[in-house]
């Protein structure tokens, strides 16, 4: 679904607040390994093209949400504005340091997975992107794009099981930003292997545990992470019946009560602002697992009701000022408004 659909002050609001974060040094969460003294120094000397929004994959998904929505609302007012931030970033030197820091001993398991598939992301953006300045920007990209598809090559094979957590180390997540990007890239083998790997560890599940979320610090959502992920992996009529295993009798109080919008207690605390971006995030997984299902299929309707009450919920936090929401709840809901990752349409 078009963001037109929210009128151009929640697009705006969007934009401007990725802005702000990316220009924004400090506060900063470093996630650096060090190895001595000499390693220490500030995230704009280590990090440049990402050195803002409070850590490197909150910038990184920042970058991301200006390049979707200058492509989106090319003739908007703040595209301006928004090209420059990116151009002040997105340098050959700035991006060949971002490289030499990610190659560092020690880092390989750096941002892994979620800022990996996030970069993958920004590099399908550009990509997708048919002007003059995604080409130039994309470029010098390219070579921590593949240095962020490596890492995740090599990790996935010696993973024994899923990660089912409902921040930044959830695998189901992760692995549905890196399989769009495979098909954005022609990335063949890679794709088989996210594919491979998806059916292997979430193909035989069961009965998904949905009394039990959310936890507390979510902004992910384990069980429709994994539906997410399977319905990019399955045809429909397999997706269908997957689905109707793993999730409960829609009709039980557990079911109800999981796809009911949450609310943040602090959205001044970093972990408790999390709420915010679970309900946009639970909006956009609801919307791309229904947009797979066909029109009979009898949850469609129970769950395109959860994903308009949590899209509601979710857009009406862009509100607040707090910096550890604004620093990245703007990309979560570009990636909603915008219809991200949201498969063709079933005939």
């Amino acid at each position: 679904m078009s963001g037109d659909a929210f009128g151009p002050g929640v697009v705006e609001r969007i934009a401007r607040m990725a802005a702000a974060a990316i220009g924004r040094e400090y506060p900063y969460q470093a996630l650096q390994v060090l190895r001595s003294d000499s390693d220490v120094h500030p995230p704009r000397e280590l990090t440049p093209a990402f050195c803002g929004s409070f850590d490197w994959h909150s910038a990184v998904h920042g970058h991301w949400c200006l390049v979707r929505l200058v492509r989106q609302y090319p003739g908007a007012p703040w595209v301006t504005e928004s090209r420059a931030v990116l151009a002040h970033s997105l340098t050959p030197e700035k991006l060949a340091a971002e490289h030499a820091f990610m190659s560092r001993p020690g880092h390989a398991g750096f941002e892994r997975p979620y800022g990996l598939a996030w970069l993958l992301q920004l590099a399908a953006e550009l990509r997708e992107c048919e002007d003059s300045d995604a080409k130039r920007w994309l470029e010098p990209l390219r070579p921590l794009e593949s240095l962020a598809a490596r890492r995740l090559a090599e990790w996935l094979p010696k993973l024994s099981w899923p990660i089912r957590s409902g921040e930044h180390s959830q695998t189901a997540f992760a692995l549905g930003l890196a399989l769009d990007w495979a098909r954005n890239a022609g990335e063949g083998e890679f794709e088989r292997l996210v594919k491979g790997r998806a059916l292997e560890l979430y193909g035989h599940d069961r009965d998904a545990p949905v009394a039990y979320e959310p936890s507390g610090h979510d902004f992910l959502s384990p069980v429709l992470g994994e539906a997410d992920l399977m319905r990019r992996v399955l045809g429909t009529f397999e997706f269908v019946d997957w689905l109707a295993a793993f999730l409960p009798r829609p009709d039980r109080a557990a079911f109800t009560a999981w796809l009911t919008p949450v609310a943040s207690g602090d959205r001044a605390d970093g972990k408790l602002a999390h709420l915010d971006g679970l309900n946009l995030s639970r909006a956009w997984m609801l919307e791309g697992v229904t947009a797979a299902l066909p029109g009979e299929a009898p949850v469609r309707i129970i769950l395109e009701r959860a994903a308009s009450a949590h899209r509601a919920a979710g857009l009406a936090a862009l509100a607040g000022e707090d910096y550890a929401g604004t620093h990245w709840l703007g990309s979560f809901a570009a990636y909603l408004v915008t219809g991200r990752g949201l498969p063709a349409p079933v005939e």
